[in-house]
Parts: structure tokens; sequence; C-alpha cells
């Protein structure tokens, strides 16, 4: 019989990656499976009844105090009002004016974007979809080729991943035991990079190939006759006071003027007060914002949740102590085995969204990421791991971009028009992929890159 409780780890481990493409939602798997080996530890006798108490307590104890939870919904809150009420639009129409003489410049405006409804990217799959269903038409009636306009959306769609405040660094800040502040500028870097590199792309790929609109003329009837007080006030409306909004959640979390729970409070009402001063406040559109919010929110934390139902029998039977003992085994270098977790994290990218994978799937490695030493080439403790927090957050974004199995690609398909084949995505998403494995190179190899803006602001 202990024969047999030695390999529930094991069990548990085959169990989730085989029944996770069975189509069950990933929440009620987690949940079920660590209640199921609950019941088997205690039919083995190595449990008592009163171990499922424990369950509701560890939901407990993960949500008391965490400044992650009541955070979290302000922001989605916030970014969900200015994609559902037209302002992301308007945002958009905004840059495409003011960018119109630039080469490329829908795709540069696209790209602004999708840096500015970074709190829209709580799911990879519904900042795409959103970004594809508001740009994609418009760049291909001004004669962008598909694959290019292709390219551009999925790369957009994605950038709220790692730029803050993207919900999926206030998890990685958390698992890490990294400052949101710091982990807020340790992407900044890292992101710039990416974006230059982007814009650099789409003006030399609009050099070679110019766009052709289909209609001349067009995308200009909508502003035709415009006295200047009603650009002003349209560029402050559209323009101005959205990315004033994000920039006033942003800084009151890095330069600490505000706690998290705050600073997501004034993003909420601020989206709320685009949402009246852009005479879209309806009953109806508040209505549709808070269940979209709701249902969103509900999504990310019932996993969070159901991850620690499941965490609990796993660790009981040592299963912790089983992956460390089974990536030691491989008796590879420091870099080795930094570049083998980075992978498994990057293949999972192509199946899971990023929720499952900093959830489930990096508490068992962080014991094995802490052991490794990297004091020459990243500093301390904290220093290393703001730098692996930084290599982990580019490899899912680059992880869900890349052919054949990134799911935002099959997500951006889904709300493509139907003259944009799938042929065309991935050839429109393999130059962004190979800048995405650029970047994460350059910071692997230079950790300032992630660590030197964080030093400065916190000196």
């Amino acid at each position: 019989m202990p024969e047999f409780v030695n390999i529930l780890p094991y069990l548990m481990l085959a169990s989730l990656a085989i029944l996770i493409f069975s189509g069950l939602p990933v929440a009620v798997l987690l949940a079920g499976l660590g209640v199921g080996f609950c019941l088997i530890g205690i039919a083995l006798g190595e449990m008592q009844w009163i171990a499922l108490l424990n369950v509701p307590l560890r939901i407990y104890g993960s949500i008391n105090g965490s400044l992650i939870y009541p955070t979290v919904p302000m922001l989605l809150f916030m970014g969900i009002a200015l994609e559902k009420s037209g302002i992301a639009r308007d945002l958009l129409l905004c840059l495409q004016h003011s960018l119109g003489r630039v080469p490329a410049g829908m795709a540069i405006a696209v790209t602004f974007l999708g840096i500015l409804l970074a709190p829209t990217a709580g799911v990879v799959g519904a900042s795409v979809a959103t970004l594809a269903l508001i740009a994609l038409p418009t760049m291909l009636d001004q004669g962008y080729r598909p694959a290019l306009a292709s390219g551009v959306v999925a790369a957009a769609g994605t950038l709220g991943l790692i730029l803050p405040p993207a919900i999926m660094l206030f998890f990685l800040a958390g698992k890490l035991r990294v400052s949101i502040g710091h982990m807020f500028l340790a992407t900044m870097w890292p992101a710039a990079i990416l974006i230059a590199l982007y814009l650099i792309y789409y003006m030399l790929a609009a050099w070679r190939s110019p766009p052709t609109p289909l209609n001349k003329g067009a995308s200009q009837d909508w502003s035709d006759g415009w006295t200047p007080w009603q650009w002003l006030a349209f560029y402050i409306r559209g323009l101005v006071l959205p990315a004033g909004l994000i920039f006033l959640v942003l800084g009151s979390i890095i330069f600490a003027w505000a706690t998290p729970p705050q600073s997501g409070a004034v993003g909420a009402a601020g989206g709320l007060l685009l949402m009246l001063l852009n005479g879209r406040l309806r009953w109806t559109l508040f209505r549709e914002v808070v269940e979209a919010t709701a249902l969103m929110t509900a999504m990310v934390f019932f996993v969070v949740l159901a991850a620690n139902v499941f965490s609990y029998p796993f660790r009981f039977f040592s299963g912790d102590e089983v992956v460390s003992g089974m990536l030691g085994g491989l008796a590879l270098s420091d870099w080795g085995m930094l570049l083998t977790v980075i992978s498994i994290i990057f293949i999972l990218g192509f199946f899971i969204d990023w929720i499952e994978i900093t959830i489930i799937t990096l508490p068992l490695f962080l014991p094995v990421l802490a052991d490794l030493d990297f004091a020459v080439h990243a500093g301390d403790n904290a220093g290393k791991a703001l730098w692996m927090a930084t290599l982990i957050a580019l490899t899912l974004q680059t992880s869900f971009l890349t052919p054949p199995f990134g799911f935002a690609l099959f997500f951006l398909k889904g709300a493509a028009p139907p003259e944009v084949k799938i042929t065309d995505i991935y050839r429109g998403i393999i130059p962004i992929v190979g800048i995405q494995l650029l970047v994460i190179a350059l910071v692997m190899l230079f950790p300032l890159l992630a660590q030197w803006l964080p030093a400065q602001v916190f000196h």
C-alpha cells in the first residue's frame, strides 16, 4: 500500500494531462481531481476525513489579505467599459488620423490601441478577438495584405499580457514573491524594445508593399466638415482621457500613491465616467459591461480557487518533491534547467491559457527555480526572481502566437473576415514570433533589461 501512495502524485499529473483535453472546464477538472484524490487518500488510510475541511480553509487563506482579488475585477471592468462603449474604437480613429501620413500608420495605431487596452487582456482569446473585430476590417479596407494585418492584430492583442496593468503580471508577481510595482516596471524595457521592433518591421513591410485603400477617401467620410473645435473635443474624449486614465492607474500603483485595489477602483470609476462623458452610459450597456466583467472574473477566480483544491492533495502526497526529483534527475546545469522550465511553459502555452499555467504549473517549478544559482549573472534572489518573472511573461506571450498551435491565432481566425485564411495568419505571424524570440534572448542574456528600471525607481 505505501508503494501505491508514492505513485499518487504521478497519477494526479497524468490524470490532469489526459483530462485537460477532454473538453471539461479546467476549473471543474482541477477541483474534481483534488477532491477525488483526497477521497482516495482517505480510503487508503493516509488522510483523515477531517482533512477535507482543509480545502475550504485553504481557499479562504489564498483569498484573505491578497491584493489581487479586489483589484482584478475593477481593472477588467475598466477595460471592458472602454471596449464595449465604443471608446476603444474612437481611440483607434484618433490614432489613425494622427498617424495618417506615417508609413504603416494604421498598423502603428492598432499597436498603440493594444497597449492602451492592456487591462482587457485578462483572457488571450477575448483580447485578440476583440481587437480583430475592431481593427482587422479597417486594415483590410485600407489595402493591408491579410498576412500583415493578421500579424499586426495578433501581436497587438497579446501585448496587453506583458504591459502594466495587465492581470497576468499581478499573478506572476504573487507567485514569484516580487512587488507588483517592481513587476510592472520590469516588463517596461523589454516591452519597449519589442514594440520598437514591431513598428520598424511594419514600416519596412509597408514601404516594400504600400497599402492601397479599396475605397480611397471613404475612411475620412465620418469626419468630413469637422471644425477645429470638434476635432479637439474628439481627441480629448477619444485619446487624451482614455490614455490619461490608464497612466493614472499605472502610475498610482508603481509610485505607491495608492494600493492596487484603490488604483483599480479609480480605473473602474474612470471607465464609467468616460462612458458618461461620451454620452454612451445607458442602462443596457452598463448591464452588459457588468455581466461581462462578472463572467471573466468568475472564470479567472474559479480556476485559481480550483487550483488550490488540486494542490492540497498533491502537496500532501509530496508532489513538489516528485517534480523536483524528476527535474533534478536530468542532471542539467543551471542554464539547462532554466531553459528546460521555460521550454515546458512555452509548450503548455500552445494548449492552455496563462491562468492555468501561472496557477497550476508554475508553482510546481518554483522550488527548482529557487535553487538555481544565477548570483553572478542576475544578482541577488530578488533580482533573479524579477528576471525570471519577466522571462516567463515574455515566453507565455510568445507561445500564444507561435504556429501551428498558438491558440491566439485560432481566436483571430474566428473573428476575422472570411477572406482571411489561416495560412495568411501563419505567414503574418512568423516575423512577429522571430522578434519575440530575439527579445527573450536579449532579456535572458542581459538581466538588467528587466532589473534596471525598478532599481532606478525604487532605489
